[in-house]
């Protein structure tokens, strides 16, 4: 087999991908519209493309790669603590806005008349929003202080949860099978494999930690990835897809305390091959079959957006947040993505319409687009909405606020002086010398415990205070302003 001009046409597609990416960016868009988009123009269906693939196979294994490293790194970046600490909150939060949208999408679902399993999976494409969009949007956006912030990352949480066990039925109904001992046997078989690997990333994180002890990050790097690949098969062979096995490994290996080490590996890893998954995926459509899809992913569209807004107030009323909170929150998690092309992906793997192929491609499209807009503009669409739009008083470029006891010119002296005792505080060579005086300078006036040393000096350490003093009295109208907009 030769692979010379498969390997240059992937190249140029790469390149492309970066291109369309930059672009992308610049006007806010997340990078899984654009690899789909890659993809489709390159797919056998694009035939003004110059460019076509020889031998398919080897990127639909890639991509399979790509499939687990996105959940393995799901699970990976679990927080458990946060979870478990606050259960009933996130289930209440996360439960309702997936029971909203959920239960709508299922109504959809059997009206469009696909056939009841299309039904389950349009109702699962739906119905949860792309974690790694919403948590890079709040990221990129600055609004990782905002008051609703918590309850939006705790929603996407639950959603993870609920993914799981929404993945793990959905292989069962995908199986094929009509009996129903051997569903549910396939069921228990399904929920004791989540169970038990629920409960050793609970309880055996310590255990497992002991296995990734070593320097080396080449053998570190092979173990972890090695296990993401067997656990997937692992949960393909025991028909909780491979997705899940992947993502409940990482969910073990994110409570080990090498996660941090993993997960700075892992995801350039999740980055490259998953641009294979979503690449390949855009590969598979066909332009042609979208004016079939286009009625029921216009009104999936509207469906999606007027539910979010709906659950987005619920979810703010139920953690004593006000409007425009729930309009932020809405806007944020809008978002599809990566969710609802593996599920299209199981759906096509098990022989379902092939309508639904297209129907989650181009419906993940026009929201990836759709719903970065609305994210960054949730603050203006609130504002005009509720008719909250103020006046801010222009911010200081000086910490210290007007009427302040300690003026501008104060701050800029006092800083300099320390600045200036910092360089050089001891200018008596013979001071110089002294290791109590090196000691002084190298705790920065600070005991290991972090309390005062009793070396330093105090006239520095007023003048620490002072600054200090006058940056919070800057800071207080900043943080009366932001608390008023909720």
């Amino acid at each position: 087999m030769h692979l010379g001009p498969d390997l240059l046409v992937l190249g140029i597609l790469f390149v492309i991908a970066y291109v369309l990416g930059r672009l992308g960016k610049s006007i806010g868009l997340p990078a899984i519209p654009i690899y789909m988009v890659v993809g489709l123009i390159a797919s056998p269906y694009f035939t003004w493309f110059p460019l076509s693939f020889a031998h398919g196979d080897y990127i639909e294994l890639i991509a399979v790669f790509g499939l687990i490293l996105l959940l393995f790194n799901l699970g990976l970046e679990f927080d458990q603590d946060e979870f478990f600490s606050n259960a009933g909150k996130l289930i209440i939060s996360g439960g309702s806005y997936i029971a909203i949208n959920m239960a709508v999408g299922l109504v959809f679902g059997f009206l469009v008349g696909w056939g009841s399993r299309e039904a389950l999976i349009i109702a699962g494409i739906t119905a949860t929003s792309s974690s790694a969009i919403v948590t890079k949007l709040l990221i990129e956006l600055n609004r990782l202080a905002n008051r609703e912030t918590p309850m939006i990352l705790g929603v996407t949480v639950v959603e993870d949860v609920f993914i799981a066990i929404y993945l793990a039925i959905v292989s069962v109904v995908l199986s094929g099978e009509t009996e129903i001992w051997p569903v549910v046997g396939k069921l228990v078989i399904a929920f004791v494999f989540l169970v038990v690997m629920f409960a050793v990333a609970r309880w055996g994180g310590r255990f497992v930690s002991r296995i990734f002890r070593t320097k080396d990050d080449e053998l570190f790097t092979i173990l972890f990835f090695g296990l993401a690949i067997m656990f997937g098969g692992l949960g393909e062979i025991l028909g909780v897809t491979d997705a899940i096995g992947a993502f409940l490994i990482g969910l073990v290996l994110g409570a080990t305390r090498y996660r941090n080490r993993i997960e700075q590996i892992a995801i350039p890893l999740r980055d490259v091959f998953g641009a294979f998954f979503f690449l390949n995926f855009g590969l598979g459509l066909d332009p042609s079959k979208f004016p079939l899809v286009i009625v029921p992913v216009v009104i999936a569209v509207g469906m999606t957006i007027g539910l979010n807004i709906i659950a987005g107030q619920f979810v703010a009323r139920l953690n004593g947040l006000n409007a425009q909170a729930g309009i932020n929150t809405a806007a944020i998690l809008q978002n599809r993505g990566e969710f609802a092309l593996i599920l299209a992906t199981l759906a096509l793997a098990a022989g379902l319409d092939a309508r639904i192929q297209p129907f989650a491609g181009l419906y993940v499209l026009i929201m990836a687009i759709i719903g970065p807009i609305l994210a960054v503009n949730s603050e203006k669409i609130g504002a005009f909405v509720l008719r909250t739009n103020k006046k801010r008083a222009p911010a200081k470029t000086v910490g210290a606020p007007a009427g302040s006891p300690v003026s501008n010119e104060a701050i800029a002296l006092m800083e300099g002086e320390l600045e200036a005792d910092r360089v050089d505080p001891y200018p008596d060579p013979d001071v110089a010398d002294d290791p109590l005086a090196d000691d002084a300078l190298a705790g920065d006036g600070l005991d290991d415990a972090g309390g005062s040393d009793d070396t330093a000096d105090p006239e520095l350490a007023n003048i620490d205070r002072l600054i200090e003093q006058a940056m919070q009295q800057g800071d207080e109208p900043n943080r009366n302003a932001r608390d008023s907009e909720y």
